[in-house]
Formats: structure tokens, sequence, C-alpha cells
């Protein structure tokens, strides 16, 4: 299998990028920064230098020619301004929905948050505007037609996997080991009754693929 990753220089992507070359298959990680393309490398992933803020939709679809599966890993990330998130969060998903309509690629799996299946909160500056784009590009994705899972972890941490989680429609807040989330990611590209799927994610006490049956 073939993966190709918005926002592969990322934390959880690098993680994600690791589980599918350790077991021998093949991760593409979208990048915008040429400098990032060796820390790639030395995972054993493959960098394709693709700005998707910038890029047109032509060049996005090439960047992932050939794969498989796409995951959205990508965002603005802490700090950006309203407009960021508005063109990265929202628009750089969009681009990738287009990418992989243009590639006859079905499979898409998106990194959202927990909250944004809410009501979009009025104000709440940049974490609200945060949670409008990744709502935004939820919907957007579940009406593409696509083979889509929407993840939505709750604060990410580093701390070291667990493989075991807790999984619903909604959660209280909560954390989670971005490592975990990546394992999750994971069993979420591999099994076919993720598909449709949209949930929270935090850590638990229950097995990944045990709780992803369970939905």
């Amino acid at each position: 299998m073939k993966v190709a990753i918005a926002g592969g220089h990322g934390k959880v992507a690098r993680l994600l990028e690791e589980l599918l070359v350790k077991r021998g298959d093949s991760a593409i990680g979208l990048i915008r920064n040429p400098e990032h393309a060796e820390d790639l490398r030395e995972l054993g992933a493959e960098p394709v230098l693709c700005d998707l803020e910038a890029a047109g939709a032509d060049e996005v679809a090439a960047a992932i020619s050939g794969a498989d599966a796409v995951v959205f890993a990508a965002g603005a990330g802490p700090g950006s301004g309203a407009d960021r998130k508005r063109t990265m969060d929202l628009g750089g998903a969009r681009k990738l929905i287009d990418a992989a309509n243009a590639q006859g690629i079905s499979r898409y799996v998106i990194v959202s948050s927990m909250g944004a299946a809410d009501p979009p909160p009025e104000g709440g500056g940049g974490f609200g505007e945060y949670l409008r784009a990744k709502a935004e590009a939820d919907r957007a994705l579940a009406a593409s037609g696509l083979d889509h899972t929407i993840v939505r972890p709750g604060r990410l941490t580093d701390e070291p996997p667990t493989g075991r989680v807790i999984v619903a429609q909604r959660l209280e807040r909560g954390s989670i080991s971005r490592a975990d989330v990546a394992a999750v990611l994971l069993a979420s590209i591999d099994l076919d009754h993720m598909i449709g799927r949209d949930f929270d994610l935090l850590s638990g006490e229950t097995p990944i693929e045990e709780a992803l049956a369970a939905l």
C-alpha cells in the first residue's frame, strides 16, 4: 500500500510514516519546506515538495499520484492567524479532496479535532476559527463521495504509545498521545468498516482494533 500524507513533516504524520514503512508499505510525505526532506528519508518515507496553500490543483494531484490512500494531517499550527486556518485547515483539506478525486484515489482519512462535530462556536479567537475550519473541512469530505474517515482526537501529547484508546461519537475533553493517534489512523486506513465513520478519540483502556470494531 502507498499512502500520501499531507503535512508530512508534522509529528503525527512522521509517526504514521514510520509505522507504514516498518510494515513494508510506502509513505509519501507532502512538505512545503525542502529542508525537511531528509528527516522523511531517514524514516524511509518519500518526501514530495508541495505547498498545499500555494499549489494549484494539478500540482497537488501530481504529488499524490500512485497513492492508494491519502491522509490529511496538515494544519496551520498554534499561533497562526485566522486567515491561515482557513487556507490550510480548510483550504488544504479541500485541495486534497479535489486531488484525490482527480487521481481516482477513493480512500481519504482526515485528522480533525474534538469539538469540530459540535455547533461551531461564536468568536473564540484563534481556537474558535480553528474549530470552524475543521468542521467545514469535515463536512466537505463527508459530502465528497470519497471513502472517508474523520478522526477527532483530543489534546495531543508526546507520551509513549499505549495501544489503548476510547472512541465514540462524542467524548468529554481529554488527551491522547500522537503515537496512538498515528496507530488509529493506520488501522482506519486498513479496516473497511471504518469507511464513512467519524469519531472522537482519547486515551483509554481498550486495544485500538477492538475499540474501532465496536464503532
